[in-house]
């Protein structure tokens, strides 16, 4: 197999996006794109929107708005285009054909941005499987295009040198990928029962890339997660565990940033990854509330929620970002059961966080008053690790306690005196 050597350039590229309704949010989506595209290291020399009733099956955009394209490329000096739409093998294919230049989609702008970013084992598989799954379907469409220019976006990852490629090989590749990701959500889940074992609760910070989940998690458990202001600063998964002003315990981790029209290769490869959404207790929803697009950004995190099968948890909503807001509008999120105003940065909001995170703790443990024998106070310990001990007072008859225990662990506690339940 041929290999070749790769030179670094900064890509210079034209954005082309289609607005196929009146009032949709193609701007806004091209507006994202510039920053993913930024985010990938190239520069953005001009945005073209084409309004169509639908986009067109050969060419993304009208055979007439190619011309356009062509003298914004020649006139500019770019590079290529950057679709804001996933590409067929044909559409690479005659674009490339048409514009003599490289063809990229918001796929691959995402796909190779991941790349860089993967640091763990893990995060590395889940991208490869991306990227092979992407590049099976369009072999034909990115031979030309990817050859000819050196480096740049769509090359990054554990197979930059790589670029012939053919079907079998890859096939065989996912295959072997496919097996190694088994490995890693076996253990995932062998985590998953470990944490489940200990009796602490779980909570998944999810939202919008860009939100401020890293810096909720960095603040609350000094975790030292990337934080960057940059679409997809962290990708791996981190949890840590989080010691409440009232002892008790709870797991927080942070998930990978969502976006709109996050391509299925990426949903599909990080669901191990993902559905620590779905495994979790509770949801701890981070908005960006200063962002212009806050509401599609919630709408866009919600839906891929559902995708991923996340129903019928509690979900706690950060309005963030709050030093940044420049109007006193209200917003609302009807799918939260608490909502919390934070500047997370600042610490405005998190003892209220606090506050909730403890309530949510609380509402299914049991309640109870009980009097221990002396030489049942290991108990104490069980009920301290695993609840909230809120009184303790030792007397000629025992050890007087007061305190909220998990349902699993109620039966385990001995002595004497009455039991109420909170629900």
């Amino acid at each position: 197999m041929e290999l070749y050597e790769l030179k670094e350039e900064q890509e210079k590229v034209i954005l082309v996006g289609v607005q196929t309704r009146e009032n949709d949010d193609t701007e806004d989506s091209l507006e994202e794109l510039k920053e993913l595209v930024k985010t990938a290291g190239a520069e953005v020399l001009g945005t073209v929107i084409q309004a169509r009733e639908a986009v067109h099956p050969g060419y993304y955009v009208g055979t007439g708005k190619l011309d356009e394209i062509r003298m914004m490329l020649d006139g500019y000096g770019a590079t290529g285009i950057v679709c804001d739409d996933e590409l067929s093998p044909s559409q690479i294919n005659n674009l490339e054909r048409e514009l003599q230049c490289k063809i990229m989609d918001r796929t691959m702008v995402i796909l190779d941005i991941f790349a860089a970013r993967a640091n763990t084992s893990e995060g590395k598989i889940q991208v490869e499987l991306a990227q092979l799954r992407y590049r099976a379907a369009r072999l034909t469409g990115l031979g030309n295009s990817m050859s000819r220019l050196g480096g740049g976006i769509g090359t990054r990852g554990p197979g930059e040198k790589k670029l012939e490629m053919d079907r079998r090989l890859i096939k065989l590749r996912i295959s072997q990928l496919k097996k190694e990701l088994e490995q890693v959500k076996r253990h995932r889940q062998v985590l998953r029962e470990g944490r489940s074992r200990e009796n602490i609760m779980t909570a998944a910070i999810v939202g919008y890339t860009n939100a401020g989940k890293s810096t909720l998690l960095n603040t609350l458990t000094d975790a030292k997660v990337l934080e960057e202001d940059k679409l997809f600063a962290t990708l791996d998964p981190t949890t840590r565990i989080l010691e409440l002003p009232g002892k008790q315990k709870l797991y927080l981790t942070d998930t990978v940033g969502f976006i709109r029209k996050l391509p299925h290769h990426l949903i599909e490869a990080f669901k191990s990854t993902l559905e620590e959404a779905k495994y979790a207790d509770f949801i701890i929803h981070v908005v960006d509330i200063s962002n212009p697009q806050r509401e599609k950004q919630m709408f866009v995190v919600y839906e891929t929620l559902q995708e991923l099968g996340v129903e019928d948890k509690k979900i706690v909503t950060l309005f963030n970002k709050q030093d940044k807001l420049q109007d006193a509008e209200t917003i609302r999120d009807f799918k939260a059961d608490y909502i919390v105003k934070t500047a997370i940065k600042t610490g405005q909001g998190l003892e209220e966080l606090k506050e909730v995170l403890e309530k949510i703790l609380t509402e299914n443990q049991i309640y109870l008053e009980r009097i221990l024998d002396y030489q049942e106070a290991g108990q104490i310990q069980l009920i301290r690790k695993y609840g909230q001990l809120i009184s303790e007072e030792y007397t000629d008859k025992g050890i007087e306690i007061k305190a909220r225990v998990p349902q699993n662990i109620y039966g385990k506690i001995g002595g004497r005196e009455s039991v109420k339940l909170f629900l």
